[in-house]
C-alpha cells in the first residue's frame, strides 16, 4: 500500500454534501467516475473527463473533491465499507459456529458484494494501489482483517495475520476471476472458494 507523503496528493474529500442536492451532484460524480475508471482505466481517468460525464462544472466537483486520487479514494471507501458491514452480519451470525460454517458465511458475504459490479470491483482494487486511501479508507482496510483475524484466533488457527491476509487474497482473486467470466452459479463458486480455503487453512469442509 502506497505511503502518503508531503508530496503525494490528499486523498480526503474536501467536504461531505450537507443537502440532497448536493449528494445528487456527489452520486453523480461517483457514478460516472466509476464507469470512466471502467471503460478507459487509471491512465484514462481526470476530473474533467468525469465533471463532463457527471453533467457537474469542474468547479462543482471540487467543491467536494480536491483531485483524482480522492475521488478514486471515496469509491474504495464506499466498496470496503459495504464488504465490511457484510462480513460483520456474517460474523455476528455465527459467533457459535464451527470454522468452516464461519468461513462459508464470510465466503458468501464476500460473493455477495463483489458480484454487483466485478468490473468495476476489479478496477478499484487497482486504482487503490496507486493513490493514498483516505483516513477512513484505510481504517476500514485494517478493520476487514482484523474481523477476519478475529474469526481464526476464535478457532486457533495459527499466525493469523498472514492467515487473513492470504484467504483475503485468495478469495478475492478466485471470486474476481469467476465473476469477470460471467459465471452466474454462486453455489458452486462458493464451493470452489471452500475448497481451497478450507485446503489453506488444512480443515475438512462439511
Amino acid at each position: 500500500m502506497p505511503v502518503k507523503t508531503s508530496a503525494q496528493p490528499s486523498a480526503n474529500p474536501r467536504k461531505k454534501p450537507r443537502q440532497a442536492r448536493a449528494q445528487a451532484t456527489v452520486d453523480a460524480i461517483l457514478q460516472a467516475a466509476a464507469h470512466i475508471l471502467v471503460g478507459q482505466g487509471f491512465e484514462g481517468f481526470n476530473t474533467n473527463v468525469v465533471a463532463e460525464r457527471a453533467g457537474a462544472s469542474v468547479g462543482s466537483l471540487y467543491q467536494y473533491f480536491p483531485n483524482k486520487e480522492a475521488i478514486i479514494s471515496e469509491m474504495v471507501r464506499a466498496k470496503r465499507a459495504r464488504l465490511l458491514n457484510g462480513l460483520q452480519a456474517a460474523e455476528a451470525a455465527h459467533q457459535e459456529s464451527e470454522l468452516p460454517e464461519a468461513l462459508a458465511a464470510l465466503v458468501a458475504a464476500t460473493i455477495a458484494h463483489q458480484k454487483g459490479w466485478p468490473q468495476l470491483s476489479q478496477a478499484l482494487d487497482r486504482a487503490a494501489a496507486l493513490v493514498p486511501l483516505s483516513v477512513e479508507g484505510t481504517a476500514l482496510t485494517a478493520a476487514i482483517l482484523e474481523l477476519l483475524q478475529r474469526v481464526l484466533r476464535r478457532h486457533d488457527v495459527a499466525d493469523v495475520e498472514i492467515a487473513a491476509l492470504d484467504l483475503l487474497s485468495l478469495c478475492r482473486g478466485m471470486i474476481d476471476g469467476a465473476l469477470l467470466r460471467g459465471e452466474t452459479d454462486t453455489a458452486a463458486l462458493q464451493a470452489r472458494v471452500m475448497r481451497a480455503a478450507s485446503g489453506y487453512l488444512g480443515i475438512a469442509v462439511t
